[in-house]
């Protein structure tokens, strides 16, 4: 019979492409190295020690965003930022700006020594009694300092005039100053760094030409 031979070669040529990996689905096409291109396992080379990762692909996490804390006052130390006196005063002028903005004499009564506080603390229970408001932010710029007796440091400020309480009641600042108030800080080295010692006389110092950032 003539059948015979042409079915044992079609049965070979089946086993043939079974060994080769191939499909009905190929249609003819290059069959890559372990299997169909259908599928989605990868299959490690004859070389490679390392079996292919199993683990989820962990999702990039959302960028966290930190919202700034609300400044209440911005402090410019110009070309005297390399001063230690000067870099304790802007250190330390948030803190006492936010006891005038919550009128809050405690503040400087905790963190600042106590001539400063017999100085500065005063004028916070007087915006208390009477209403004043202060709306931050406000702005100083330091203007220079000196050196002083008995190791203080005499820093020469200007202070806007948003760093002045308003009167609600006769709508108008506490102090006028539109081009800026003179203002002098007394800064001694405590054991917590330059901290302010007192409100030094304000003579000499010129807030002409001062540009405020607040």
């Amino acid at each position: 019979m003539r059948s015979a031979p042409l079915t044992v070669a079609a049965l070979a040529g089946v086993a043939l492409l079974a060994a080769c990996g191939g499909n009905s689905n190929d249609g003819g096409r290059p069959v890559p190295v372990g299997g169909s291109e259908s599928s989605s396992t990868p299959t490690p080379s004859a070389g490679s020690s390392t079996p292919p990762s199993t683990a989820p692909t962990k999702e990039p996490s959302a960028p966290t965003s930190t919202a700034p804390k609300n400044v209440n006052v911005i402090v410019v130390p110009g070309n005297f930022a390399s001063t230690p006196a000067v870099q304790g005063l802007v250190q330390s002028l948030p803190l006492y700006y936010e006891a005038l903005v919550t009128k809050n004499v405690d503040i400087v009564k905790n963190k600042f020594p106590a001539y400063f506080y017999a100085d500065a603390g005063q004028v916070i229970v007087d915006a208390k009694v009477n209403g004043w408001v202060m709306k931050p932010p406000g702005s100083v710029v330091v203007r220079g300092f000196s050196n002083q007796p008995l190791g203080v440091v005499r820093v020469k400020t200007c202070r806007s005039q948003k760093t002045q309480y308003w009167n609600p009641k006769a709508k108008a600042w506490t102090l006028v100053a539109p081009g800026g108030q003179p203002q002098a800080i007394d800064m001694i080295k405590t054991g917590l760094g330059w901290r302010p010692y007192r409100i030094g006389p304000s003579s000499g110092i010129s807030c002409a030409g001062v540009k405020f950032p607040a």
